[in-house]
């Protein structure tokens, strides 16, 4: 399983779970270079290459756009077993960035974070908008965000 600990040269932002190698394989199984995967999904090939070294990692919906190029699911791109599960992998998994989940359930991006990193409550009425936005049954909902608030200090959601 990848290290979630930021490595010299990575990007802010690692993308938990995410699988450079399987990126990497489906794209040559597609017979696409570099190149071609970063043209269909209007991205830079520098960009691609990093991704598949494991030195940085896509934004979420970056990376939704290349699962789309290769016929894939972000399930097949992120890893993440499903007892494991933060309430922000589920966003990832739906391929949605904070401020595009906030837009769909109707709360605010600050509040969404907020929640990710076990910060704030989770109501009833979040939980469900949740739910439905990221395609998980309520009860995954609750169980990832318990799981986030109630991880060990100094862990990373």
């Amino acid at each position: 399983m990848n290290s979630y600990v930021r490595a010299p040269g990575m990007s802010r932002r690692i993308l938990r779970g995410f699988r450079p190698e399987i990126m990497a394989d489906r794209r040559i199984a597609q017979g696409l270079s570099r190149g071609e995967l970063a043209r269909q999904a209007g991205v830079s090939t520098g960009a691609v290459a990093k991704w598949e070294t494991g030195r940085s990692t896509p934004a979420v919906d970056t990376l939704a756009r290349v699962a789309t190029v290769l016929g894939v699911s972000m399930q097949d791109l992120i890893v993440v077993p499903a007892h494991e599960r933060y309430l922000g992998d589920f966003r990832s998994l739906a391929g949605l960035t904070q401020p595009q989940l906030a837009a769909r359930i109707g709360f605010s991006s600050s509040t969404v974070a907020d929640l990710e990193r076990g910060h704030a409550i989770l109501t009833d009425v979040q939980e469900e908008r949740i739910a439905g936005a990221v395609g998980a049954s309520r009860a995954e909902v609750r169980a990832a965000y318990d799981r986030v608030r109630n991880r060990p200090p100094g862990a990373r959601p």
